[in-house]
């Protein structure tokens, strides 16, 4: 079975299906809950990559994080799928047509009050993508399999806003990936177990 289709496999499974998963912080600090939606684009090829983002230094919140394309839903947006596309769009230049839905992952809390769902999406290999520079310092690609692999993904503890955290972290090359974004990978291999 190749990965694609595992993952595809993977995301059929129930969500009440006992996967213990990485829930994120239930109570938001600002207490307003928005959902959110991210894309994780997966390149259609023999070992396939995942596509992610670098934050820029200058950004008020998250500067310098490594990130899924994905932002606050609108209310015009129709579905997680919608807001996840159109975020991937306005960040990256990711035409929509390019993208093939595979399925959701398990949504995500934050502790700054946002249900994030992930929306995974096959894409072609090498499309020339360019960063929005207001909310993208840099474009990448990590392979699937690195960031899959359990044997990668370090849980962590660290304190924010006075509070002890539990997160995790995966670190490729001189990457560090890590808080809700490894959070939902988490969530993803876990599923593919």
């Amino acid at each position: 079975m190749t990965v694609i289709a595992a993952v595809r496999t993977a995301l059929e499974k129930d969500p009440t299906d006992d996967i213990e998963r990485v829930l994120g912080d239930s109570v938001p600090w600002e207490g307003v809950v928005a959902r959110a939606a991210v894309l994780m684009a997966i390149t259609d090829r023999s070992q396939p990559g995942l596509i992610l983002t670098q934050r820029p230094l200058h950004m008020r919140n998250h500067a310098g994080q490594i990130a899924f394309p994905g932002g606050r839903s609108d209310p015009t947006d129709a579905d997680a799928a919608a807001t996840a596309l159109r975020e991937a769009r306005e960040e990256i230049a990711l035409n929509p047509g390019d993208v093939r839905l595979i399925g959701f992952s398990d949504t995500y809390s934050t502790g700054s009050g946002y249900h994030i769902t992930p929306v995974l999406g096959l894409i072609p290999p090498d499309l020339p993508l360019h960063p929005n520079a207001d909310e993208v310092a840099e474009i990448f690609e990590v392979p699937l399999s690195f960031v899959l692999d359990p044997a990668n993904q370090s849980r962590k503890v660290g304190k924010w806003r006075g509070v002890m955290r539990h997160y995790y972290e995966i670190v490729w090359q001189d990457r560090i990936i890590w808080g809700a974004t490894a959070g939902m990978l988490v969530n993803l291999t876990r599923r593919l177990r």
